[in-house]
């Protein structure tokens, strides 16, 4: 049986649709951002928080947990900087909560989700797992700090890991049951869909002078989907015992700017963008790109959705 904690936000609940396919799965989720409806009915639902420890008491002494995936973190940028209490108190302070039940338990394996915020504003155009990691805000050290406990944990406690640095997660599930759907939405290509669905009177564009082809910022997106591929076979190799500690970026590998996602997302739905340029943001960096070759040469792992898939997805789900 598989915990799956965070299971009713965005990325977890399209990772629980997948995953209930071929295993049993519990979720444990407070409900703070994710929603009830978009669990997977197969799914056991139990309401409670990571960092509550009679409430994992009560999931690890009735479900036989094999291994655990943690989406439950709070993740705006923003945010961050304003309430880092917050952001240490949740992502990491609660985190070890949830290891310290793994090891009373005995369970041993354990799938991170991490995010490019770690490498701060890289100097290469290409990020490879091996690219220094300098967080510039405190939602980036928050999930470095969980990385860094996991390392120690390994080596002192005999624990499992995986740590999947996500891009840019977008695009909904195929059937258009589950997508994204967070307030305050602050992701690129809801937004902008929204605004073409007339929710938005306008689209700020952050910055129109960076050093890339059409001014604006380079961002490589993932399809959710395609997230949660990686997520079950970084399982397999973990309950198979053929990996005992791995990090692994995840993205297309692909950038795209501000300008084409727009273009794009027209190019879908059929309709005009009103996009206003605004300055830059500060601690944007120019370009985020991942290489995904490491986790493609030991798990067989590449993204299948390119961005017009993305967006076509997304937009099946906005308009419903």
């Amino acid at each position: 049986m598989i915990l799956v904690v965070g299971g009713a936000g965005y990325i977890g609940s399209h990772l629980v649709k997948e995953l209930v396919k071929d295993r049993e799965v519990v979720v444990l989720d407070n409900l703070s951002t994710g929603h009830k409806w978009a669990i997977d009915e197969k799914a056991i639902f139990v309401q409670g928080d990571l960092g509550n420890e009679s409430d994992l008491e009560k999931v690890f002494s009735t479900y036989p947990i094999k291994a655990v995936m943690h989406f439950a973190a709070n993740s705006l940028v923003g945010e961050s900087v304003v309430d880092p209490m917050k952001y240490y108190e949740n992502n990491v302070s609660a985190t070890l909560t949830l290891l310290k039940a793994m090891k009373k338990y005995g369970v041993e394996n354990f799938i991170f989700s991490s995010t490019a915020a770690t490498y701060g504003i890289p100097e290469v155009d290409i990020i490879t797992e091996e690219t220094p990691t300098h967080p510039i805000n405190p939602y980036g050290r928050s999930k470095l700090m969980v990385e860094q406990v996991l390392a120690d944990y390994a080596k002192a406690y005999g624990l499992h890991y995986v740590v999947l640095r996500y891009f840019n997660a977008a695009g909904a599930f195929e059937t258009a049951e589950i997508g994204e759907d967070h307030n305050p939405e602050t992701h690129l290509i809801p937004i902008i869909l929204q605004h073409l669905l007339g929710q938005r009177e306008s689209i700020a564009v952050f910055g129109s002078d960076y050093p890339t082809p059409d001014g604006t910022c380079i961002r490589d997106y993932i399809h959710v989907t395609d997230l949660a591929t990686a997520h079950i076979l970084a399982l397999e190799a973990l309950l198979s015992g053929k990996k005992e500690t791995a990090t692994y970026n995840l993205g297309n590998g692909l950038g795209y700017s501000v300008k084409e996602v727009i273009e794009t997302c027209e190019k879908v739905t059929g309709k005009k963008a009103n996009a206003i340029m605004s300055d830059r943001r500060e601690g944007d960096p120019a370009q985020l790109v991942a290489s995904s070759d490491k986790i493609y040469r030991e798990l067989g792992w590449k993204a299948q959705y390119n961005l017009e898939d993305i967006i076509s997805s997304a937009w099946k789900w906005h308009s419903k």
